[in-house]
């Protein structure tokens, strides 16, 4: 029998990572506006193709708890994983077919550099995983 967790979204352990990726793809939005207003713009969706998939993966790896519901947490950990590449592969193929970026360079380094940022969540917010 596996246990839901309903606890909502900003009491995960992972949304401070969220919190701190968004405001990353914001200041390199904001960054990217000092060069001009279509590279801001092709920066925050790097950033938001990055951070979307992330957030699927939270909802995903949060949605079970306790002993007895390891088989429902390891199935929602492989579903949420295979949910966020074919997220981030329909978006970055949703922004290239509706959009068409022309500042590739800022979308890309955003995306990069938000999805670095999930990596080290772990490292920037170890205290909050502490109490799980």
């Amino acid at each position: 029998m596996a246990f839901r967790n309903k606890m909502p979204i900003y009491q995960l352990p992972a949304f401070k990572v969220l919190v701190i990726q968004a405001l990353v793809a914001i200041g390199l939005a904001l960054a990217f506006l000092l060069k001009d207003l279509n590279a801001s713009f092709c920066a925050l969706l790097g950033g938001l193709i990055a951070l979307l998939p992330n957030i699927y993966f939270a909802l995903k790896t949060f949605r079970y708890f306790g002993a007895q519901s390891a088989m429902a947490i390891t199935l929602s950990l492989w579903t949420g994983e295979m949910g966020k590449y074919v997220l981030t592969a329909a978006l970055f193929v949703l922004v290239f077919l509706a959009i068409k970026p022309t500042n590739l360079i800022a979308l890309f380094i955003s995306y990069f550099i938000v999805l670095i940022v999930s990596s080290l969540g772990l490292l920037l917010v170890k205290k909050s995983f502490k109490k799980y």
